[in-house]
C-alpha cells in the first residue's frame, strides 16, 4: 500500500480516481481506511518487502502500472518510481521499460492481471 500511495503522489496530485483505486486494491488486501490513512500520514512505519513469490511481484507491479495510469496522466516521476519498483522487485534492467510498457497497453485494452502476466512472460521469465 505504501508503494501505491507513493505511486499515486509521484506527480503532487492525489486524484480522485487515485484514491478510489487504493481504496479498491485496499479492500482486496484486506487494509482498512484508517490503516491507509496511517500510511500517508507517515509512510516511513512501512517498511519495503520484497513480494514473495513471481505473482505477487507481478501483481504489485501490475496494480502500480495501473494506479499510474488511473488518471490518464502518466507522470515522468510515476513512470520513474514504477522503473525502480520494477528493478527492485528483481526485474531484469533491460526489460523494464517494455515491460511496464505492456503491462499498461494491457490495462488499456482492459485485460485483468492474469491475462497480462501471461502476455509478460518472455519479460519477466
Amino acid at each position: 500500500m505504501k508503494n501505491l500511495i507513493e505511486m499515486a503522489a509521484a506527480d503532487g496530485t492525489f486524484a480522485p480516481s487515485e484514491m478510489d483505486l487504493l481504496h479498491d486494491i485496499a479492500k482486496r488486501n484486506g487494509i482498512t481506511e484508517k490503516q491507509i490513512a496511517d500510511i500517508r500520514k507517515d509512510p516511513s512505519t512501512v517498511k519495503f518487502e520484497l513480494p514473495a513469490d513471481s505473482k505477487e511481484k507481478f501483481s504489485q507491479l501490475f496494480d502500480l502500472a495501473l494506479m499510474m495510469s488511473v488518471d490518464k496522466s502518466v507522470h515522468v516521476e510515476e513512470r520513474r518510481l514504477c522503473t525502480l519498483f520494477a528493478i527492485k522487485f528483481g526485474y531484469r534492467r533491460e526489460n523494464v521499460t517494455d515491460l511496464i510498457t505492456t503491462i499498461q497497453a494491457n490495462i488499456n485494452s482492459g485485460r485483468g492481471m492474469d491475462e497480462t502476466m501471461k502476455r509478460c512472460s518472455v519479460l519477466i521469465a
